[in-house]
């Protein structure tokens, strides 16, 4: 009989191949998130932007009922269920025509929107081991963001044809994403240990709140997830009201950095790897190079280039330096906080952790906009600031962190075998 191989799971490459079919929903529908809005339901701009932010910070509230969820039940289950819970809200969206059905229904999907990343962090924990980890989390991010570009291409080519009908066809589709994501996971088995005692429901997150060296990771993790946000709210704001230049560069913006993630996230990722980077100095790198784009942005902001395609190259080479950071720092800073966390309780602190990132995308748009009202330059200083604080504590809190999660371990098919040799002995 085969030998299973450590650290790795039957049916492992579901998760990355559901990940692109829930990323072309996903980008087929949010491009076109406020106006397919405001088409159902008629409501101005205004106040579908706020309906959404009140339910993205109410949606919040789902995370620590997801991790408890995740460590009772096991994130597979869990995942159905928030998949189900989506299905249905973007099956229901096209009819939620008054303020207040959409205000509910905009409610729930966003609980679980917000309740997803966890979830699927915690998965990812249970189905890979070592440096495992660490490319199927780069496996999984690089066709997610593939699948956000083709979803982005065909929703453009569906509402070219279909005119104003299209935005339903683009929820429904999105929908569809999420039933055949759930699909593609059944030949997916978790490896979890049943000898494991789920603690009781508060506990969990009493030992999250002791945690210290885990709690200096997550506030790191929210400095930098302040530079994630930048690409999609401060870019825009920046381009059009400070260097007052086309919008259209915008979108050329988010072009270049959907296509090197999905083409060279994993070829960047194994690099890193192949390196022998800890993750901790793998993501204080990718914060270094985001706060090397936003000094560019600074100088771009003072010299303000009146040529439009000097302008719009110079704005492309700082989306590439920002997304190499992106490709180094996101494997790196998203696995380590799954083996800094005990198994018995992964659920909530991978809960926890996604708080760093939900709070941040809710207070990025309002710290954005009243820094560029003051000068358009100091929202870059400012982050440039906040990557250098979260570089110096992971840097610090590595030696306080299993070392687990500080350098992974090399993947083993049996006692005092690596992986590498097992493949190299097959070829043999």
């Amino acid at each position: 009989m085969e030998k299973q191989e450590e650290g790795r799971t039957p049916g492992r490459w579901a998760l990355p191949v559901a990940a692109a079919v829930n990323g072309i929903g996903t980008g087929m529908y949010v491009p076109f998130t406020l106006v397919f809005f405001h088409h159902v339901t008629g409501l101005a701009f205004t106040v579908v932007g706020a309906v959404l932010t009140a339910t993205g910070l109410a949606g919040m509230a789902a995370l620590p009922l997801a991790g408890t969820a995740v460590d009772r039940y096991g994130a597979r289950r869990v995942q159905y269920v928030l998949y189900g819970v989506r299905v249905v809200g973007f099956l229901l969206y096209p009819f939620a025509q008054s303020l207040a059905a959409f205000a509910a229904v905009a409610l729930i999907t966003s609980a679980a929107d917000r309740a997803f990343p966890a979830v699927q962090q915690s998965l990812i924990g249970e189905v890979a081991r070592g440096a495992d980890r660490d490319r199927l989390q780069a496996a999984t991010r690089a066709l997610q963001n593939g699948g956000n570009g083709a979803g982005a291409l065909l929703a453009s080519l569906v509402i070219a044809f279909a005119g104003s009908t299209g935005y339903t066809y683009t929820a429904w589709g999105n929908a569809l994403s999420f039933a055949l994501a759930g699909l593609l996971l059944r030949p997916l088995r978790p490896m979890r240990d049943s000898g494991v005692r789920v603690p009781k429901a508060g506990a969990g997150y009493r030992l999250v709140l002791a945690d210290r060296p885990f709690l200096v990771v997550t506030g790191a993790n929210f400095l930098n997830a302040l530079s994630y946000s930048a690409l999609s709210v401060l870019f825009p704001l920046f381009i059009v009201e400070w260097l007052h230049g086309p919008a259209a560069i915008t979108g050329i913006a988010f072009t270049v950095n959907t296509v090197l993630c999905a083409a060279a996230g994993m070829f960047v990722g194994a690099r890193v790897r192949g390196a022998g980077a800890r993750r901790t100095r793998a993501a204080a790198l990718g914060g270094a190079l985001f706060a090397g784009a936003f000094l560019a942005n600074i100088v771009l902001g003072t010299v303000r280039p009146s040529s439009g395609p000097v302008l719009g190259a110079a704005l492309v080479a700082v989306v590439v330096v920002y997304t190499l950071g992106e490709l180094i720092h996101s494997p790196a800073a998203e696995v380590l906080a799954v083996p800094a966390a005990p198994e018995a309780v992964r659920g909530r602190y991978m809960a926890s952790y996604q708080f760093s990132w939900s709070l941040a995308k809710a207070l990025a748009p309002s710290l954005f906009t009243l820094l560029v009202a003051a000068d358009g330059r100091l929202p870059w200083a400012v982050l440039i600031l906040t990557s250098a604080l979260a570089a110096a504590l992971l840097i610090r809190v590595e030696r306080r962190l299993p070392q687990e999660a500080v350098r992974p371990r090399p993947v083993t098919v049996a006692r005092g075998t690596t992986l590498t040799n097992s493949l190299q002995g097959s070829r043999s």
